[in-house]
C-alpha cells in the first residue's frame, strides 16, 4: 500500500499518541514531584526527618520502578476499568502510563533535590523559613534545571511505554506499528512510525536541554 495513503492514520495516531503521553506527563509530574520532595524532607537528615515513612516510600517507589510496564499494564486493567470504565483505548491507557512514571519522576526530583548545596538550606534555616517555604523558595528553584530535565525525560520513557500500551489495545503509534507494520508485514508503516518517534524524542530531549540551559543561566 502507498505510505502517501496513510497519513491521515499516521497524522491522527500522533496526535493520539501526544495526548496520551501530554497527559500522562502532567498527572506524573503533579504526584512524582510531591513525592520526591517528601522522599528528601522525610530522610534522616532531611528537614523533617521521618525514617520509618522514608523507608516504605522507598520500598514502594522501587517495586513499582522494577516491575516490568507490560506487566504493570496487564495488572493494572481491573483498577483502569474502574477508574475511566474501560481498559481499552488512549485515556485508559493513561492510567498505567501515569502510574509506571510517578515513582520515576519520584527519583528524579529527588536525586535534583539532593544536589542543591546544603549551605543554601542552612542559611534558610538560620533566617527563619519554615519547611514549606525552604521547599517552596530554595529546594524547587535551586534544582529546577534538574527538574526541567527530568521532565524531558520522563517524557521520552513514556512514548516508549505509550508504544507498550499498543500491545494491548491502547492506541496510538505503538497501535499502528504492532496491528499493522508487525502483525500484518506492512514494513513501510513501521518505519514510518519509528521515524516519527524518533523525531519526537530528539525534539523533547532538544527543547529540555535548551529550557534547563536557559535557567541555568539565570
Amino acid at each position: 500500500m502507498n505510505i502517501v495513503e496513510w497519513w491521515p492514520r499516521l497524522i491522527q495516531e500522533s496526535l493520539t499518541t501526544l495526548y496520551m503521553v501530554g497527559v500522562s506527563t502532567l498527572l506524573t509530574v503533579l504526584f512524582g514531584l510531591p513525592l520526591g520532595v517528601l522522599l528528601v524532607v522525610s530522610d534522616e537528615r532531611g528537614l523533617s526527618p521521618r525514617p520509618a515513612i522514608n523507608r516504605v516510600l522507598g520500598v514502594v517507589v522501587n517495586l513499582t520502578r522494577s516491575l516490568p510496564f507490560i506487566i504493570l499494564l496487564v495488572v493494572l486493567i481491573p483498577f483502569t476499568r474502574w477508574v475511566v470504565g474501560t481498559s481499552i483505548g488512549p485515556t485508559a491507557a493513561i492510567v498505567p502510563l501515569t502510574l509506571a512514571a510517578v515513582p520515576f519522576f519520584a527519583r528524579v526530583t529527588e536525586n535534583a533535590l539532593r544536589e542543591v548545596p546544603s549551605g543554601l538550606i542552612e542559611a534558610a534555616q538560620a533566617m527563619g523559613s519554615s519547611e514549606w517555604q525552604i521547599v517552596s523558595k530554595v529546594y524547587i528553584p535551586e534544582a529546577l534545571p534538574g527538574l526541567v530535565l527530568g521532565i524531558a525525560l520522563t517524557l521520552i520513557s513514556l512514548v516508549g511505554y505509550s508504544a507498550m500500551a499498543g500491545a494491548v489495545g491502547g492506541g496510538g503509534l505503538g497501535d499502528l506499528a504492532i496491528r499493522y507494520g508487525y502483525q500484518r508485514f506492512q514494513t513501510d508503516v513501521m518505519l514510518v512510525t519509528v521515524v516519527i518517534l524518533l523525531v519526537f524524542v530528539q525534539a523533547v530531549q532538544s527543547i529540555g536541554d535548551k529550557m534547563a540551559a536557559k535557567i541555568s543561566k539565570r
